[in-house]
């Protein structure tokens, strides 16, 4: 059956405008010209060790801009790893790098292996998508919806990424109906056909596969490694995309030039490749900023706070639609970047640190009887029976 399409409703009057694409030279220092290969040995070394023996280089930028722990462990990316305190790992085409968090809430980079100095900044900044200012779209968003303005207090430097459209359509394709620990051994497993590119912190990566290498993996060795019927989809679309006149990864890049419901047909048009997933890759890697992938948890965000009255109401393709329209109207050209802010929002790591005014009233319960729980754990040195206390 073929999906039903959803036209967008008019841009706000007032859509969020910050500069697209900023100018790179006010964002980056010097650059060298001598072309080098600082991975000396691809030999693991203790975490500490090559921590310590990092010099960062420092991106001119603070927290408000980028903030790591809330960009790379929520579901963007399964590439890169944490590395360290409040640092992460990762390629970026054909450069290794890791990003810290600095003691003065700045952010520093070091490049672990790269082909040339100068293209793997920009690539770094591109991967990054430092042409678009987070805080002055954030203003616009704060101006105009009072708990966004709360929610940013906690959850600043939240940055929607600009990743590679090939590794981004393979690894949201493993994301399918999957949780994070098998999808993340999944891309593991097919990065692991490209080319090695240094360890770090006891992980070891690699540049993403080609289409051409990708294409030698076969469904058998898919479904050994574990990918279910996953296996097929990838095979088929690594075909799909080898068949498209000028390449797959020419075509795939030139969607980014298309409407969103153009790029959104041309994905769907790939094995495997439902609504949600071509949503995520759209929004992640193909600039249609105002994408929404619409699962259960942004249904629920949505009900609560934008479109009350279809609560209870069942997730459908026609549900789905109004609910990222609803985005979109509320928040016009970047709504992808705020629906992401609320997504993370939600998640049992981020919604620990937020007041509990942000909390439901099924979750302030739960809260409240951990803490029973403890205290009486404390006073008695006992173990507590959660059943007893429910009556569960």
């Amino acid at each position: 059956m073929k999906r039903p399409k959803s036209r967008l409703p008019p841009t706000p009057s007032t859509p969020p405008t910050p500069q697209q694409r900023q100018s790179f030279t006010k964002l980056l220092q010097p650059i060298s010209r001598k072309r080098r290969n600082i991975l000396q040995s691809p030999q693991p070394l203790p975490a500490a060790v090559v921590n310590d023996a990092i010099k960062w280089k420092r991106l001119n930028i603070n927290k408000s801009e980028l903030y790591l722990p809330l960009t790379f462990p929520t579901g963007q990316t399964f590439r890169w790893k944490e590395t360290g305190p409040l640092q992460y790992t990762g390629p970026i085409g054909p450069h290794l790098v890791s990003l810290k968090q600095l003691e003065d809430n700045g952010v520093g980079y070091h490049f672990h292996f790269m082909d040339n100095e100068d293209t793997a900044r920009i690539d770094l900044f591109d991967f990054l998508n430092m042409g678009i200012s987070l805080n002055e779209m954030w203003n616009e968003f704060k101006a105009s919806d009072e708990r966004f303005a709360e929610l940013a207090l906690y959850l600043e430097g939240a940055r929607v990424l600009r990743q590679h459209p090939l590794e981004c359509l393979i690894q949201f394709i493993c994301s399918s109906n999957n949780n994070i620990q098998r999808i993340t051994k999944m891309v593991d497993f097919i990065s692991s056909k490209g080319n090695f590119l240094g360890n770090v912190g006891g992980y070891d990566f690699f540049e993403f596969p080609t289409l051409e290498r990708l294409a030698v993996v076969t469904e058998s060795e898919l479904r050994e490694a574990g990918f279910g019927y996953r296996a097929k989809y990838i095979v088929g679309t690594v075909a799909a995309l080898r068949s498209k006149p000028g390449g797959g990864v020419e075509w795939l890049a030139s969607l980014r030039k298309l409407d969103l419901q153009g790029a959104i047909d041309g994905l769907s048009s790939l094995p495997g490749v439902g609504p949600k997933v071509a949503a995520c890759i759209a929004l992640f890697s193909l600039d249609q900023h105002h994408a929404i992938p619409v699962d259960t948890h942004v249904w629920q965000i949505a009900t609560r706070y934008l479109i009350p009255e279809l609560a209870g109401t069942r997730l459908t393709p026609k549900i789905c639609n109004r609910v990222a329209d609803a985005f979109v109207s509320k928040y016009g050209k970047y709504a992808g970047w705020a629906q992401t802010l609320l997504f993370i929002s939600e998640l049992p790591s981020q919604k620990a640190i937020l007041p509990s005014s942000f909390w439901n009233t099924e979750e302030k319960g739960s809260a409240k009887l951990q803490m029973e729980i403890r205290a009486i754990q404390e006073t008695t040195g006992r173990p507590v029976n959660k059943r007893k206390m429910t009556g569960k």
